[in-house]
């Protein structure tokens, strides 16, 4: 999945070594997917990371879900 056709995302030369991360953080959207598939809410995916808006969590889930290889 191309991370960057996402608007919340980000790649920034020398923060994270270029990957993309969420704009304005150095967390990785991956993160944000793998909560998802632990069965966290938003809402808990946003205490353990109080810089991210719960809406942004929302639209990096829609996109990750939006944008999957089909098996």
């Amino acid at each position: 999945m191309n991370w960057l056709e996402c608007p919340e995302i980000e790649a920034v030369p020398g923060k994270m070594g270029g990957r993309p991360v969420i704009k304005g953080t150095r967390i990785e959207p991956e993160t944000i997917v793998v909560d998802e598939e632990y069965g966290r809410t938003p809402e808990q995916t946003h205490e353990s990371y109080p810089t991210l808006s719960i809406g942004t969590i929302l639209k990096v889930r829609a996109f990750a879900h939006k944008h999957q290889p089909v098996p």
